[in-house]
């Protein structure tokens, strides 16, 4: 154990240089080509212990969650989330900022850094982008493992999540066949002695129904009858299966017509692995029992008379929680600079609150100066969960919002053409155009409003394409910097020259992390569900007010009920808007929020109001980024992962 092992120093921090190509070479190529540390020497130079460690291979590893324990009394870092302006076609760079931000304070500036991101599905990566691991010269590698399996984390999710699945479905279709006493013997099998146990899995559903004896044989008949019969009302069940592929003919599917199944068929739908919410617990678990705690506390539906039906009630959530064990320990990896990447987690950011985990960013705030991590798409979306949920849960302070801008992205704000996948860029985005840049600029300065409501001082990263005049660089630099939000305003080189580029970024965050920050909630728990919402809609999005379905209004009258509405909300929209509309540019105004339907993740510990129509199961395209993936079979190397 680590505790029988004398701590050692950490070793000094040696970066990994770096040799620029011009033009820019593609990302799998600039990777395949780096040189890589050993991940033991990452750990060491980091401060971590050997014994801490994992090891996956010679580059990566995971990290065990001991060290916690070693270093309860060590002071945490600074704390910066990335985030972005609302997301185009033309991409953002967020995670390339994030990494060559964190190349520039660490091999750069000599300061203790360690970068926190969320691990990519295999859907987008096969399906609609390729690889997530930065780009250019600010990448995470090795790119491939990366994208590729990592640890398997997103496997023992699946395989948990699936288990579930099964676990209802089976349980209605035994419900349906037997009676109560037989459903109680089945459950409770006699031994070889002829005695009956209440196994580990069952103490939950005890325990919920107030039964304490421990002899299943002494039980009432009522009380048999209440603790086999979980009598699952089928339409109320939202639980689904989950695959980690895009797969557009699992969103409508039925189950069930084996002939073994005599007829018990189901009408569902398969999502996306990362819309688990296993995944959303994993990412706001603090610890391994935390996790199981929360994994008992998922709602799968109700039951006829209304109540709600747990992991627990099923006797699985402790299963589950075998599978999803090492789940819960980051994953080590590095950027092409060495600086140290913890990959972890990797929730949904439209239906979930899309941030990497808890647990890497507690163990980072301990071995670092600096933690940067990063939020799912704009500050409407990722930043905003990030505070109100992640923030909440971990009571993690943040010091400073790094915003991503481009002059590209922002003249399609100010009303530049549709950018179609496959075409050439219109000249707009080629040309100097100063007036659609300030324009597009007022998306960038919302954005900017909304970090502001929480306090947390703002550096906007300019980063810069070659496309970019230097006249359209200094309007953004100059209208960013005229907000009472913004503490900077820098433009950045990180993609063509890696941390070098993003010197000047770095140091801004430097300086705006010693200024004092007065970080708040946007919400108290205490409001109501719809207050809640509504505080989100007018001070985020800036809606003119909120219309509820029918069906919205029914759910949350449910949950009131049954206690859920003192839990944060986590408005599910689409990242293409600060509205509700993928279709409204810029700043929109003028607008009304519709609610469609609410739903809750009981174990992650938030409700998630639907706006409009959201998929929890992406579509390939008609061209697939699979085509461009192959392996070339005298070297191993992977092709066309960028």
């Amino acid at each position: 154990m680590c505790a029988e092992i004398q701590h050692q120093d950490r070793r000094k921090f040696i970066p990994t240089p770096l040799h620029p190509k011009s033009p820019v070479p593609a990302d799998i190529e600039i990777a395949q080509a780096a040189e890589l540390k050993p991940i033991r020497q990452v750990a060491e130079e980091m401060g971590l212990e050997e014994c801490e460690l994992e090891l996956y291979g010679d580059y990566k590893a995971k990290i065990k969650l001991e060290v916690l324990d070693r270093l309860a009394d060590a002071p945490d870092g600074k704390y910066i989330d990335v985030t972005a302006i609302t997301p185009t076609p033309l991409g953002e760079g967020k995670t390339t900022t994030t990494v060559g931000l964190s190349q520039a304070l660490g091999a750069h500036l000599g300061k203790r850094v360690i970068t926190c991101i969320r691990q990519p599905s295999q859907g987008p990566t096969f399906g609609i982008k390729g690889g997530a691991a930065g780009g250019g010269y600010s990448q995470v590698i090795p790119m491939e493992d990366f994208n590729l399996h990592l640890t398997g984390d997103i496997h023992a999710i699946t395989a948990a999540n699936n288990l579930l699945a099964a676990a209802i479905d089976t349980r209605m279709f035994h419900e349906s066949t037997q009676t109560d006493l037989g459903l109680f013997n089945r459950l409770c099998p006699k031994d070889k002695k002829g005695k009956r146990h209440f196994s580990v899995g069952m103490q939950g559903r005890l325990k919920k129904l107030g039964i304490t004896e421990t002899d299943p044989d002494l039980l009432s008949d009522e009380q048999k009858a209440r603790f086999a019969r979980l009598d699952i009302d089928s339409e109320t069940v939202t639980w689904r299966r989950a695959v980690d592929v895009n797969d557009r003919m699992l969103r409508g599917m039925t189950v069930g017509q084996g002939a073994a199944e005599k007829g018990f068929e189901l009408k569902t739908n398969f999502y996306i692995s990362v819309a688990s919410e296993l995944m959303a617990i994993l990412a706001l678990a603090t610890s391994l029992k935390d996790m199981r705690e929360r994994i008992a506390k998922i709602v799968i539906g109700q039951s006829r008379q209304g109540e709600p039906i747990t992991a627990d009630d099923l006797g699985v959530a402790g299963a589950l929680t075998v599978l999803m064990q090492d789940t819960i320990k980051p994953n080590l990896m590095q950027t092409l600079e060495g600086t140290p990447v913890l990959v972890h987690a990797g929730p949904f950011a439209n239906i979930a609150h899309g941030n990497s985990s808890i647990m890497a960013d507690k163990i980072a705030l301990k071995l670092a100066d600096y933690v940067i991590t990063e939020s799912g798409f704009g500050a409407d979306m990722g930043m905003e969960k990030f505070f109100d949920i992640k923030c909440r849960y971990s009571g993690n302070i943040p010091s400073v919002v790094v915003l991503v801008a481009t002059v590209r992205a922002l003249k399609m704000h100010g009303g530049g053409p549709k950018v179609v996948a496959g075409a050439p860029l219109a000249p707009e985005y080629i040309d100097e155009n100063l007036d659609l840049v300030e324009k597009g600029a007022a998306n960038m300065l919302a954005h900017a409003s909304i970090a502001q409501k929480f306090g947390v001082p703002v550096v906007v990263a300019v980063n810069r394409f070659a496309t970019d005049t230097d006249a359209e660089l200094e309007l953004v630099r100059k209208l960013a910097l005229a907000h009472p939000g913004v503490a900077d305003a820098v433009v950045s080189d990180h993609f063509s020259q890696g941390g070098a580029g993003a010197i000047a970024l770095a140091e801004a965050v430097v300086r705006a992390s010693e200024k004092p920050a007065d970080f708040k909630f946007l919400y108290p728990l205490e409001m109501s569900i719809k207050e809640k919402i509504e505080t989100i809609a007018r001070e985020v999005y800036g809606a003119d007010g909120v219309d509820y379905s029918d069906l919205a209004e029914e759910r949350i009258a449910d949950y009131t009920r049954l206690g859920y509405d003192k839990l944060p909300i986590c408005m599910a929209k689409t990242h293409l808007s600060l509205s509700h509309d993928p279709e409204l540019k810029g700043v929109p105004k003028g607008f009304r929020i519709p609610i469609r339907d609410v739903s809750a993740s009981i174990g992650a510990g938030f409700v998630y109001p639907l706006l409009g129509t959201m998929s929890t199961m992406p579509g390939l395209p008609t061209r697939p980024a699979y085509y461009d993936i192959d392996i070339d079979f005298e070297t191993g190397k992977i092709l066309g992962l960028s």
